[in-house]
């Protein structure tokens, strides 16, 4: 592997088509404000550099990123690659991954609005997070321990499985599909409505109107704080272990729950079964 040193690049396309590098205390910035820096590179590392520039790996495959700052100014870092691992670097730059394949991301510190879209097989850990529409449409995400703040998180993702999470973040987890969710805190309006097949399990969910529309809902020993207008036509099998502010119209199932401030059972359809105490 050739190994290149306190370089700094900022013209287009400066490592194009690359093989076999790796960048040590580079920069990637400057007057001439070039793109694509890697761009249909492969076998890159990168450690300890400085990303202020768009694009810089797009079409890459095998890529190791250590250490380094993408900053938001670094817009769309990583699109349309693949065997990605990115550990101890900020991702600050909107759009940062999209339509990537195989990623791991450790101890990252991300910044980055619309971050993660159509991305396939990404294991992220001890990482904070700051998004909107974070991972959409995105699947076989395996998480633990990541915080994020945001809005319209999670939405469409398909076959995933999150643990020791704190989502702060509403509208979050809507049509997903094939999703369980382990000892987590979940915080924010209108939760996983429209999902199927979703497991939450000793979960703390809070905010109005959870969870409505849901087809095959399991919840297993979740607290539900504040949580009213809980379970709006959903099909669901839940055991909570704190009191419910309000139940509504629930259509299937068997929801267990110490006590409910408010059951509204108003649709002739709701035959979800409410066992109290």
């Amino acid at each position: 592997m050739k190994t290149i040193q306190n370089q700094t690049y900022d013209e287009e396309r400066a490592l194009y088509e690359s093989h076999g590098v790796k960048a040590v205390n580079c920069r990637f910035d400057g007057p001439a404000d070039g793109e694509s820096a890697f761009k249909e590179s492969q076998d890159i590392e990168v450690e300890n550099c400085f990303f202020n520039l768009r694009y810089p790996f797009w079409h890459d495959d095998r890529l190791l990123i250590t250490n380094c700052e993408m900053t938001e100014k670094c817009r769309a870092a990583l699109w349309y690659s693949k065997n990605i691992h990115i550990k101890d670097t900020k991702m600050h730059g909107i759009k940062a991954l999209r339509e990537c394949e195989n990623v791991t991301i450790e101890n990252c510190d991300i910044i980055s609005p619309e971050f993660g879209w159509s991305v396939h097989g990404v294991n992220m850990k001890d990482c904070t997070a700051e998004s909107e529409y974070f991972m959409m449409r995105s699947s076989r995400l395996t998480f633990d321990h990541v915080t994020l703040k945001g809005k319209y998180s999670f939405q469409y993702i398909e076959n995933s499985q999150f643990d020791n999470c704190c989502f702060d973040t509403k509208d979050s987890f809507w049509h997903a599909k094939n999703v369980v969710v382990r000892n987590s805190v979940i915080n924010g309006e209108y939760l996983a409505w429209y999902c199927e097949n979703v497991t939450f399990e000793n979960c703390i969910i809070s905010g109005t109107q959870p969870l409505c529309y849901c087809k095959g809902l399991k919840l297993i020993n979740c607290q539900m704080l504040k949580a009213d207008l809980s379970f709006e036509k959903s099909e669901v099998e839940a055991t909570i272990t704190t009191d419910v502010v309000s139940i509504k119209n629930p259509y299937a199932g068997t929801i267990r729950v110490p006590s409910v401030g408010e059951m509204i059972m108003t649709d002739k359809r709701a035959l979800c079964k409410v066992i109290i105490g």
